[in-house]
């Protein structure tokens, strides 16, 4: 059967993409904010100031939206992540870029830092089935191996290192920090989200990778 192209119907595929489009930043927001056994459907409905029979119509129940709402979150940051040009730079430029990006996004997006906290206590069942997440993923892992082969190649970088062990390195240096912060400052009576300490930890995060990949 042929797709019906006309603007009719065009427009209303566009009403269909802006309604789950705000269901989405809608859910998001109240799963980031009382995780998924607190989230309530009524009040993602309020948020989104659309009625809650639509919301099940687009995503039939809280754990599919909840599973959208990761998808959605990982879109997110690859895409942002895509904007590095990160094969377009020396190797060594590259990954500490990829540090700092990563850095800035967690601090900028808590939402996302608190969305995987709660996807984690559900030991990512939601994920765990979800195609979609693996490729939206899978670009940043053949990325990132590019540019640790072509520093291998150069001589810039040791040979040997798993990409993705890279990333979840990068990736935990900048979380735990962030997710610890309150607990880490109270115990060593320092406030470790001061500008100068937030400089500080981003220029410790690219020393500790970059020592680790670069041939002395």
């Amino acid at each position: 059967m042929a797709r019906d192209t006309s603007p009719a119907a065009e427009e209303r595929l566009r009403d269909a993409d802006r309604s789950q489009n705000t269901i989405l930043a809608a859910a998001r927001d109240e799963f980031a904010e009382f995780g998924l056994g607190g989230a309530r459907m009524d009040r993602i409905a309020e948020r989104a100031a659309l009625n809650k029979r639509l919301i099940y119509y687009y995503f039939d129940d809280k754990e599919k939206l909840f599973r959208a709402v990761l998808e959605q979150a990982y879109r997110d940051i690859r895409e942002q992540e895509t904007t590095l040009h990160l094969l377009d730079l020396e190797p060594a430029d590259a990954v500490r870029r990829l540090v700092e990006f990563t850095w800035t996004y967690y601090l900028q997006h808590p939402e996302f830092m608190t969305l995987l906290n709660s996807a984690n206590l559900h030991k990512a069942r939601h994920l765990a089935g979800s195609q979609k997440a693996r490729e939206l993923n899978s670009p940043l892992v053949d990325t990132l191996a590019a540019v640790l082969e072509r520093g291998r190649r150069e001589g810039a970088f040791r040979g040997g290192v798993d990409p993705v062990q890279l990333y979840v390195s990068i990736a935990g240096l900048a979380y735990f920090y962030l997710s610890n912060t309150h607990t880490l400052s109270a115990i060593f009576g320092r406030d470790l989200m001061t500008a100068k300490a937030r400089n500080e930890r981003l220029s410790h995060m690219q020393d500790v990778i970059l020592g680790y990949l670069l041939v002395s």
